[in-house]
């Protein structure tokens, strides 16, 4: 397996991937172009994806540089430790199926980390997916250091009503909630 900066070239399977485990219509080219950029700072890219011999995607994460990502109402800036402009942004990470469990996202995560230093941010907030299958996400970003700072009920929901998200676990709009967590470097 080898970690690399997330490049255009690696969009179509990175999609393919991201919406068969976050659900249909989760990303599309547009949408992670604009992500992509979010995690370049500096000159420096945030965002990696983990391939195999063939240079296939086996998994993602996608970060955002501080400064570069807009805080909306599921973000509980009170009782962040810094401040948004210090502040950057775990967007998605995923792992294929045959190859969870093998500390791939762990790796990509301490990469990210160790980009959006050199960048600059103190801390990363993500929404973590409770609703995962055994609440994997929010185990993997606790182990990480992460603490919970917020549950907030059907986080997703306006995507589904709006953009057609379509949730893997719900049907027809999703009502899944996600913990706000803070990683300080």
């Amino acid at each position: 397996m080898q970690i690399v900066e997330l490049e255009p070239p690696y969009f179509t399977d990175l999609i393919r991937l991201a919406n068969a485990v976050h659900g249909d219509n989760y990303l599309n080219p547009a949408s992670l172009l604009q992500m992509y950029q979010q995690g370049i700072k500096q000159g420096m890219n945030a965002s990696f994806v983990a391939l195999d011999e063939q240079q296939n995607v086996l998994g993602y994460r996608i970060s955002f540089a501080a400064g570069q990502w807009q805080a909306d109402k599921w973000c509980s800036q009170n009782l962040w430790p810094v401040a948004i402009a210090d502040m950057a942004y775990f967007k998605s990470v995923a792992v294929c199926e045959k190859q969870r469990g093998k500390r791939i996202a762990s790796t990509l995560l301490a990469k990210s980390v160790a980009v959006l230093k050199q960048q600059g941010a103190k801390a990363g907030l993500a929404h973590i997916w409770r609703e995962c299958p055994g609440n994997a996400a929010e185990r993997y970003f606790s182990q990480a250091g992460g603490n919970v700072l917020a549950i907030h009920p059907q986080r997703w929901r306006h995507l589904s009503e709006t953009v057609g998200y379509d949730c893997p676990i719900c049907e027809n709009v999703c009502l899944c909630s996600a913990a706000e967590m803070l990683l300080q470097f």
